[in-house]
């Protein structure tokens, strides 16, 4: 039986990271293969569906790290998570601006070409807002010990291993860079 990891904010944010990575290249060679002739303009709708999926999970990610925020913020000093929080959503934003613009490239003639040389564009766009977003979210387990709010809660079940501490980040100095 399928259990849903808990939790699920960790097991859902690598969808959009590695689609904000794959659709540009998907793209790039869908233009290439295009422009050359080597397959039909409407092979393009294979990277609209991309980005929007891509969009589909970066939404879902935002979700389920807002259903997670507050056990967080026991651990974390707000304004990381809350730095993370905006990463996320810009990120959302400009996947949603690089769909709408990804469907451009389904028109006819220059319209349609114009369309998928802004998508390539777009795909850059995307993937440095998910590089931050991933850096931040990075930051907030690996810096600021986020993960540290599930790790209690693992301690307290025998025969787990987990470590019996946390150790709260807002208690460490910042400017440790």
């Amino acid at each position: 039986m399928l259990s849903i990891p808990d939790p699920l904010h960790p097991a859902i944010v690598h969808f959009p990271i590695a689609l904000a990575v794959l659709v540009p290249a998907l793209a790039l060679a869908a233009f290439v293969a295009i422009r050359a002739g080597w397959v039909p303009a409407r092979t393009w709708i294979a990277v609209v569906v991309l980005q929007v999926a891509l969009v589909g999970c970066a939404w879902l990610a935002l979700e389920t790290g807002e259903d997670q925020e507050e056990k967080v913020e026991r651990v974390v000093a707000e304004h990381h998570i809350d730095e993370h929080q905006d990463a996320a959503e810009r990120f959302l934003y400009i996947a949603i601006a690089a769909a709408l613009v990804s469907a451009a490239g389904l028109l006819q003639g220059g319209r349609g070409r114009a369309g998928r040389a802004a998508t390539l564009v777009a795909g850059l766009a995307v993937l440095a807002a998910g590089v931050a977003v991933g850096h931040s979210g990075g930051e907030l387990v690996y810096k600021y010990g986020a993960a540290s709010a599930y790790a209690k809660a693992a301690a307290d079940s025998p025969g787990t291993g987990a470590p019996a501490h946390t150790t709260r980040s807002s208690d460490r100095d910042d400017d440790d860079d």
